[in-house]
């Protein structure tokens, strides 16, 4: 199958496995990993911070910095497509108590900016409401197509929120999709946010693991909130040492994703009944719709499914997603398949 649901579902390569079966391990709740210490300590360096946690899933990570940076009853904004609000099994309201104030972007990129944020804050509300005690960013944005946000755009986002007395959180799941695409540094593009969530387990191919970087204050509460949350494993080093293959030799191999994709977006634009605009294909994200084609989302996936590619299709679009088990021929496959399987209108 060519599996274009999405870049979690890459496989470890051999240098991971045999990494994983080589790697130096001990207990991680006491401490004593020192693969997952070695993990940590560059993952760390490389974005700037004074300390960095690996957690089992990015969606913990999210859920930790949540926690981390709000209280009971206040309040996040967030672009009300992002992966926090919808994805993550209102985490924020269940186990940080927070309310979410989801606000559209206004310059068509999925993207806040400062002044879609500003009007929606309760810096010194009445009793009866929540104040906002946070500000979440995506990037890449996933259901904005995989659009990205610079770091120019981030630095005054979190300029202007620590100058309200609010934190920035970064689920940074694609971050470095974001950095290659932009031709940047990681650091640069993450440098204000007061913590960053950024994932091993999707572009840059780890079989499972995130990372949550910020200040050693800010990780040492974190690691609590792991614990709490059921993610303190015992010998992660396992998981690490792919973990660390990832990280360092992972972003390089991120720029042949994004050729992919825009091939795969320039051919989906040619077959009538898909409407796509290929130059908003910034990263590995390809979101198309098929509204005006004579079969829905769901029959047009079901139908690539017997030709042997797999997508994910929600109301009239369809989402696919290129990743290291992606080759250049896997995209022709694809793109004769979609051809057989939409009929125009």
């Amino acid at each position: 199958m060519i599996d274009l649901r999405s870049d979690t579902v890459t496989r470890p390569s051999e240098k991971m496995r045999a990494a994983m079966a080589a790697a130096e391990v001990g207990d991680d709740v006491f401490g004593e990993d020192p693969t997952i210490n070695r993990l940590e300590g560059l993952a760390a360096a490389r974005f700037g911070r004074e300390a960095a946690l690996w957690v089992p899933s990015g969606s913990m990570g999210n859920t930790i910095a949540v926690k981390l940076h709000t209280e009971p009853g206040s309040e996040l904004i967030i672009e009300e497509r992002g992966h926090i609000l919808n994805f993550e099994l209102g985490a924020a309201a269940v186990i940080s108590g927070v309310t979410t104030r989801a606000v559209k972007s206004s310059n068509g990129s999925g993207h806040l900016a400062w002044n879609d944020i500003a009007p929606a804050i309760r810096k010194n509300p009445p009793y009866y409401q929540a104040a906002t005690k946070l500000v979440c960013l995506e990037n890449t944005h996933n259901f904005a197509g995989g659009s990205v946000l610079t770091a120019e755009a981030t630095g005054e986002i979190c300029e202007r929120a620590h100058s309200e007395g609010l934190a920035v959180h970064l689920d940074g799941a694609r971050i470095f999709n974001a950095a290659t695409a932009l031709a940047c540094d990681v650091q640069e593009l993450t440098a204000g946010c007061d913590s960053v969530m950024l994932c091993l387990s999707k572009g840059l191919g780890a079989p499972a693991g995130s990372m949550l970087v910020g200040s050693s204050e800010f990780i040492e509460r974190a690691r609590s909130w792991r614990k709490r949350l059921g993610g303190g494993m015992r010998q992660v080093g396992i998981l690490a040492a792919a973990g660390i293959i990832a990280l360092e030799e992972g972003p390089a191999l991120l720029e042949r994703d994004h050729r992919n994709a825009k091939c795969l977006a320039n051919g989906l634009a040619a077959i009538p009944g898909i409407d796509i605009d290929p130059e908003k294909v910034a990263t590995n994200i390809v979101i198309f719709d098929v509204a005006k084609a004579k079969l829905s989302a769901a029959e047009i996936v079901a139908k690539l499914k017997e030709k042997g590619v797999l997508a994910i299709g929600f109301g009239s679009q369809i989402r696919m997603v290129t990743h290291l088990d992606i080759a250049d021929s896997d995209i022709d496959a694809a793109l004769s398949a979609m051809k057989e399987s939409v009929p125009s209108a």
